[in-house]
C-alpha cells in the first residue's frame, strides 16, 4: 500500500513538473540571427555586439565601424560620442581594430628603420613611387634621431599588376630590402626582372584597404591612431606626443 502511494506521488509530481515546463515561456530567438542577413556575406552573429546606445548593435569590419538598430530598420554610419566626456567612442573601436590587425603581421614581413632606443613606433603604409612617401623616407635619419622607429608595409596605390606594385615586389625580393627601398625611393632604376617566392605585398595592400587607407603615406601609431599624409619630422613627433597625452587622459577617465 505504501509503495503504491509513493508511486502515485512521484507520478503526480512528474505531471506537475511537465505542466510547468509546458507553461514556461519559450526562449526568445536571438535578434542578431536576422540582422546578420542584412550585413556582408560571412558576417557571424558574434560580429554584432550591443553598442552604448540601447537597442543598437555595433558592427566592426576591418577598422570600419557601423551601427544597426535591433529591428533592422536603420543602418548608421558615423561617430558616436559620449556627451559626458566628449570621447569619440567609435574612434576608440577603430583604433583597437587597427592595433589588432597590424599586430597580427609579423615584423619579419615589415621593412624597419629604427634607432637604438626608440621612443615611438609608427607603422607606415608606403608606395615606392609616392612623392610624399619619398619625402618621408628622406627624413628617415632625422626621424630616427628623434627616436621614431618606422615600420613599413607596402601599399602600391595603383593596385595589382602595375609598375608600383612590381617595384614593391622587387624590393621585397632583394637581398638588402632596406637599401633597395631607399634607392628605389630616390629614383634609382631597379632590376624589374628580379623574382622570388610569394611576397607579402598583396596581403599588406588588402590590410591597408581594410584599415581604410586611401592614400600614402598612411601612418598608424602604436595606439592605433591614424595620421593621414606627410608631416615634417618635428611636427610628427609633436603629434605623437599629443596623441600619447590624449590616450593617457582617456585611460584615466
Amino acid at each position: 500500500m505504501l509503495r503504491s502511494v509513493c508511486v502515485m506521488a512521484v507520478l503526480a509530481l512528474a505531471g506537475v513538473l511537465g505542466q510547468a515546463r509546458a507553461q514556461a515561456p519559450a526562449e526568445m530567438p536571438d535578434p542578431r540571427a536576422a540582422l546578420v542577413k542584412l550585413l556582408p556575406a560571412g558576417t557571424k552573429i558574434d560580429d554584432l555586439v550591443p553598442s552604448p546606445i540601447p537597442g543598437v548593435y555595433q558592427f566592426v569590419q576591418g577598422a570600419e565601424v557601423s551601427y544597426l538598430t535591433a529591428d533592422g530598420k536603420y543602418y548608421l554610419d558615423g561617430n558616436v560620442y559620449d556627451m559626458a566626456t566628449r570621447a569619440n567612442l567609435t574612434e576608440v573601436l577603430r583604433a583597437r581594430a587597427r592595433v589588432a590587425l597590424i599586430n597580427a603581421v609579423p615584423e619579419t614581413q615589415m621593412l624597419i628603420f629604427s634607432p637604438k632606443n626608440p621612443l615611438y613606433t609608427i607603422t607606415v603604409f608606403t608606395d615606392v613611387d609616392c612623392q610624399f612617401c619619398r619625402k618621408l623616407h628622406g627624413d628617415m635619419a632625422e626621424l630616427n634621431k628623434l627616436g621614431v622607429r618606422v615600420r613599413y608595409l607596402f601599399y602600391p596605390r595603383t593596385g595589382p599588376n602595375t609598375e608600383s606594385w612590381r617595384k614593391a615586389e622587387v624590393v621585397w625580393c632583394s637581398a638588402d630590402r632596406n637599401d633597395t627601398l631607399t634607392r628605389a625611393k630616390a629614383g634609382a632604376q631597379l632590376d624589374m626582372n628580379k623574382t622570388c617566392g610569394p611576397t607579402p605585398v598583396a596581403r599588406e595592400y588588402a590590410l591597408g584597404q581594410s584599415l581604410g587607407v586611401r592614400g600614402t603615406p598612411a601612418i598608424v601609431t602604436e595606439s592605433g591612431d591614424f595620421i593621414n599624409g606627410y608631416m615634417p619630422p618635428r611636427e610628427l613627433v609633436q603629434a605623437l606626443k599629443q596623441l600619447q597625452v590624449a590616450q593617457r587622459q582617456v585611460a584615466q577617465r
